[in-house]
């Protein structure tokens, strides 16, 4: 799952000529939520949300509050075209959640952050609605978090997963042969060289 948090002052949305919800102070997050999703995702992204210290405190010490600790509020945004790949110069969105199975996990994830936070304090847009999102960002501060739980490019997936591949077939095959070549050769006595028994060495060697 992808989230862009946004600190801001005001920020609303409109759907059509009607604007269905606005916040004041607070954060404006939009979310886009990956095929591969789980309730490990949403625990992240919901934990990290609330508990961002992206506000000053009463002595305006920046960067000390959560927009919890400051009784802020949150809009939530699904945007699902966090999820692009491109190809070439062509966004693909093949990494999105379809809208029928996106839409109750969003909705699950609003109810977690309400779960955790003050519910009147959470907004949410109009899902799969085509959007006016009407931001004024404070600062400007913006974050991108991306919840670590899997590998949310699929090229990024492959490629560690070769990097595995090549490294489970190294173990296997074990030294190879010119490694075992360089330590075959090194095993060979020298016959130049005295037995070492009495601490002689050869004369041709350097000292």
């Amino acid at each position: 799952m992808r989230a862009i948090i946004q600190r801001v002052t005001k920020a609303s949305v409109t759907v059509g000529e009607e604007q269905i919800c606005s916040i004041g102070r607070g954060l404006c997050v939009l979310l886009g939520i990956s095929v591969e999703d789980t309730q490990k995702d949403v625990d992240y992204i919901v934990r990290k949300i609330l508990n961002l210290r992206l506000f000053e405190d009463d002595g305006g010490k920046a960067w000390a509050k959560s927009v919890m600790e400051r009784d802020f509020e949150v809009l939530c945004v699904s945007q699902f075209t966090l999820q692009c790949v491109l190809k070439g110069n062509k966004p693909d969105f093949h990494q999105a959640m379809p809208a029928e199975l996106a839409q109750p996990f969003y909705c699950h994830l609003l109810e977690n952050m309400r779960s955790a936070y003050k519910p009147e304090l959470i907004k949410d847009g109009q899902f799969g609605a085509y959007m006016q999102v009407h931001i004024q960002n404070d600062g400007p501060v913006t974050i991108e978090l991306t919840s670590p739980t899997h590998p949310t490019d699929s090229r990024q997936m492959s490629k560690l997963e070769k990097q595995q591949q090549r490294k489970e077939k190294t173990r296997s095959k074990g030294p190879s042969e010119s490694s075992r070549e360089k330590v075959s050769q090194r095993s060979r006595p020298d016959p130049n060289a005295s037995s070492g028994a009495d601490g002689d060495v050869s004369s041709e060697r350097e000292p």
